[in-house]
């Protein structure tokens, strides 16, 4: 491609929606979105709110992060931050009723769980840790610490990388927030600072994800979803403004 075709992304559509605090996600006729104790299901036509949980004593959820639609079900990471030690769950719902049918909590395993995603028969999950808390004293690791783990379908640890330094670099304070593979087979992954999302592929050898671009998006942080039913179009949330953002790829000329 000559210089200057590279795609860029632009905002086709903003939602506001009560919700786009911690994240969102989407399938063909509805988003998602995510604050730490409730989740509103949206008409991507329209915009409007058709369904909405929120959590209680039975189900006392604190954190919800980063989710992702997978057939007629949808999967959050959750965590117990800011509380120390860090546990995690992966916590489930019908999108259809947007009732919560199912958890799977990883305990104290390695850092507070942002994001999951299915990817290539497998599920891929980042398990963040912060320079923030390191600095006060709450935990002995810093941003580095932060790990992509790939897990079979029965949960078991297939393999793990880390973030490049450059990287580490522009999370720091905090951590990589969220996290979806692309349709050019690249992960996608955001901090929690600046607008721009970090596209990665594994290394041929070695634990260290490669950066392959830097790609300029509206919206800082927090969790991302590509829209597998529209490739090229990818959902973010503008927490100041209770938004959900959607861009797609698009020629700057």
């Amino acid at each position: 491609a000559a210089l200057g075709d590279e795609p860029v992304l632009k905002v086709v559509r903003r939602y506001d929606a009560v919700e786009a605090h911690q994240g969102v996600a989407v399938d063909a006729v509805h988003f998602y979105a995510i604050t730490n104790r409730a989740i509103g299901k949206y008409e991507k036509s329209t915009g409007k709110r058709v369904a909405n949980w929120v959590a209680t004593k039975e189900r006392p959820l604190i954190h919800l992060n980063g989710g992702t639609v997978v057939g007629s079900r949808l999967y959050c990471a959750h965590s117990n931050s800011p509380n120390k030690p860090a546990t995690s769950s992966l916590e489930i719902w019908d999108t259809k009723t947007l009732k919560h049918i199912g958890t799977r909590s990883f305990g104290i395993y390695d850092g507070s769980l942002t994001w999951i995603e299915r990817h290539d028969n497998a599920w891929w999950a980042v398990f963040a840790h912060y320079t923030s808390d390191f600095k006060k004293g709450t935990t002995q690791t810093d941003t580095r610490w932060t790990s992509l783990v790939r897990f079979d379908d029965n949960w078991q640890r297939q393999q793990a990388w880390v973030f490049p330094p450059e990287i580490i670099a522009r999370f720091e304070p905090t951590s990589n927030s969220g996290g979806s593979w692309g349709p050019d087979g690249l992960v996608y992954c955001t901090g929690h600072d600046h607008p721009e999302l970090y596209a990665l592929k594994l290394p041929k050898a070695g634990s260290t994800l490669v950066l392959v671009k830097t790609v300029p998006i509206e919206n800082t942080g927090q969790e991302i979803s590509w829209d597998r039913s529209q490739p090229g179009t990818i959902f973010a949330i503008d927490r100041k403004r209770k938004q959900v953002v959607v861009s797609r790829w698009t020629h700057k000329k």
